[in-house]
């Protein structure tokens, strides 16, 4: 292909676009009649959030071995039997150890999930609308009438 044939194919494109371009947009009135058009209400996506929660707190408790059983020092009863069994040379001290310092990674990795997952939809439902009226009001004129199809493709030039 030579070069030009390649400046006349962009050339080509870049007005097929312009050519082509359609906004979809909702009917009648400023603002498409108050409603948005993204929205989360489902139960069944509340209920996964209510149970990364409640596991949460389940896992909270019941999985912190490290901390079980907490003397003065801080260290919980599978960290003391580690320290004892190192004490007494025995290897299995060291290798309980690890698997404490590894357990205790894996759970916060995984509490750190179900939490990520029970904040994520307020979260994103918020986002969205905020998103959705910013977006609205950058496409109204002052008067609130819709932007013309000829203004907005300047913006993407």
């Amino acid at each position: 292909m030579a070069w030009d044939e390649w400046d006349r194919a962009k050339a080509d494109v870049t007005a097929q676009r312009q050519a082509s371009m359609r906004l979809n947009q909702l009917p009648g009135g400023p603002g498409g009649g108050g409603q948005a058009d993204l929205v989360v209400n489902q139960d069944d996506l509340g209920g996964v959030g209510h149970e990364a929660f409640v596991l949460h707190s389940q896992l909270h408790r019941a999985a912190d071995i490290a901390g079980a059983g907490a003397a003065k020092e801080g260290a919980g009863s599978t960290m003391q039997a580690a320290s004892a069994l190192k004490g007494s040379g025995f290897a299995l001290g060291d290798e309980l150890q690890t698997t404490v310092s590894i357990w205790t990674s894996q759970v916060k990795s995984v509490l750190q999930a179900c939490a990520h997952i029970s904040n994520h939809l307020d979260y994103s439902k918020k986002a969205h609308a905020e998103e959705d009226a910013a977006i609205a009001a950058s496409l109204r004129n002052r008067d609130g009438s819709a932007v013309p199809v000829s203004r907005l493709t300047e913006h993407f030039k």
